[in-house]
């Protein structure tokens, strides 16, 4: 059976990847994700993205299953992806409160000859978050920048914030629709044990 490569270095994924029991390498594609001219669509950035990072971990193992992921939120028009400082972390919950945003998540996998590629999306709602809750969180949650959305979904006070969502729980909550891509390896043959 031909390895499995995830082409992240994302701890949140391979965290979540790790219940699934599978045996994998988790290595980084170094590639330039503010490329000129990237697409501003957030469906097409997050394909794109994927494809690249695949393609880059592909071509340092050539005979393994690669799959590669890149995600966004999606709000009022504006894509988001991880917040560089606490203010603009407080910023976006204030722009989240009482509101609704898309994630998405593009999926790639490789296999010598092959690629397939999903697109995986995701709304969510969130409830209406006070200031002092926004202090909360930030104070919270040392790890802020690894989020696209901007706060930690599932282990933090953040976890308060969504209301309801629609699509893949996966996908919003640890940033990797699992069922996807378990589906995506089953049907290259690889054996789930």
């Amino acid at each position: 059976m031909k390895n499995l490569v995830l082409a992240t270095t994302s701890i949140l994924r391979k965290q979540a990847f790790d219940e699934l029991g599978i045996p994998y390498e988790a290595v980084g594609s170094d590639i330039d994700e503010r490329f000129e001219g990237r697409p501003t669509n957030p469906r097409i950035l997050v394909l794109e993205l994927a494809r690249l990072k695949t393609k880059a971990v592909a071509e340092k193992y050539p005979n393994s299953l690669v799959i590669g992921f890149d995600s966004v939120a999606y709000l009022q028009g504006k894509i988001l992806e991880k917040p560089k400082s606490k203010q603009e972390v407080y910023e976006r919950l204030k722009d989240f409160s009482d509101n609704s945003y898309e994630f998405f998540t593009g999926v790639c996998l490789t296999d010598e000859n092959y690629t397939e590629s999903e697109l995986v999306e995701t709304k969510a709602w969130v409830r209406k978050i006070d200031h002092s809750e926004m202090i909360k969180y930030i104070k919270q949650d040392k790890n802020f920048k690894r989020y696209a959305q901007g706060f930690d979904p599932w282990n933090t006070f953040g976890s308060s914030f969504i209301q309801k969502i629609e699509g893949s729980y996966n996908n919003i909550l640890k940033g990797i629709p699992l069922e996807i891509i378990v589906q995506m390896i089953k049907k290259r043959g690889f054996k789930i044990k």
